[in-house]
């Protein structure tokens, strides 16, 4: 029998946090479930952040995942922006641990290169890629934990490509 594995991914924010479930079966990922958690119509901040953990507590007793795969809130412009993304990162991280799942941490770029082969892909990419390789849309929760998978060897993301026509054509087949 193959090892399978449930990775969770997760992109956490105060606004959207976005997530995205896949089942690994030796060297295949079949989707399972992604979604959103809409956070915008709460005005305070800890609601959202218990909201957060709720939810995730709730996606890890329905799915019983492996792993934990998180963005990484990124540094932009504004400092309480990313106080607040870090937060509601801390929350999701606190819920797995609370469950004693391994978590992983990647920084948007790396989830990036690791889905469309460029660390400045766009989200249309990176959606058009996930949506190739396990015919669908996506978020950026699913993008983290196919990103997960692609970062612990089992898919050879090592090639060149010419451009991102290229790396579609050239990669549309290999988890089918």
């Amino acid at each position: 029998m193959q090892n399978e594995k449930i990775i969770l991914g997760i992109d956490p924010g105060t606004s959207i946090m976005g997530f995205g479930i896949i089942k690994v079966t030796g060297k295949k990922m079949t989707f399972v479930q992604m979604n959103e958690l809409l956070l915008k119509k709460y005005k305070d901040p800890f609601t959202k952040l218990k909201l957060i953990f709720e939810r995730t507590i709730e996606l890890i007793d329905t799915y019983h995942p492996d792993e934990i795969a998180i963005e990484a809130p990124f540094y932009g412009k504004n400092v309480q922006s990313m106080l607040k993304l870090g937060r509601a990162q801390g929350v999701a991280m606190a819920a797995g641990l609370s469950r004693q799942i391994p978590i992983t941490e990647y920084l948007p770029k790396k989830i990036k290169m690791a889905i469309t082969g460029n660390g400045n892909a766009s989200k249309e990419q990176v959606a058009k890629m996930l949506q190739s390789t396990l015919g669908l849309d996506s978020t950026d929760g699913l993008a983290a934990a196919v990103c997960h998978f692609y970062n612990e060897g089992k898919v050879d993301i090592g090639k060149s490509y010419t451009g991102w026509s290229a790396f579609v054509k050239q990669n549309e087949d290999r988890l089918k």
